[in-house]
């Protein structure tokens, strides 16, 4: 699994948002993405982090900026998690693990000893080129918005 970095192509996908809608990173182009990793629907991080891009979404969507967030998580669980928490944005439902293989953000993680794969938290800022413009890998949860602007 390739680590990706700025101004490498990011890989094209097409998975399902919470709507059971497909969706194309390609469906952007001409864009620019935000395109955030996070582990889990409704765990305390991620929804800092999902509520952060969204109490600062027209702020970024005035800037140019699409917002995405991907999960292993399914389609239901994306359906509540949006409902829950009024997230106006796309959270794509990667169940097959395609897309955090190919980001290669699905890794092998360590909790209280013991080892299991998971999502690493990380946000791709992507131009309307496709290309990575930066990778955000030590994300601020509560900050996450302003982590992408102090970026520009």
């Amino acid at each position: 699994m390739a680590t990706l970095k700025q101004g490498d192509k990011a890989p094209n996908f097409t998975a399902n948002d919470q709507n059971g809608q497909p969706v194309s990173l390609s469906d952007f182009k001409g864009k620019n993405v935000i395109l955030y990793f996070y582990p889990k629907d409704d765990t305390p991080g991620c929804t800092a982090e999902s509520c952060d891009f969204r109490d600062n979404y027209q702020s970024l969507l005035s800037r140019g900026f699409e917002v995405i967030g991907v999960s292993v998580d399914d389609e239901k669980s994306h359906k509540k998690f949006e409902t829950k928490y009024q997230l106006p944005f796309t959270l794509i439902a990667d169940t097959d693990h395609s897309i955090v293989e190919a980001y290669g953000v699905w890794v092998e993680k360590n909790m209280y000893g013991k080892k299991y794969m998971g999502t690493a938290r990380t946000t791709f800022i992507i131009n309307g080129d496709g290309i990575i413009n930066k990778v955000i890998d030590k994300v601020d949860t509560k900050n996450s918005s302003q982590q992408v602007l102090d970026l520009l």
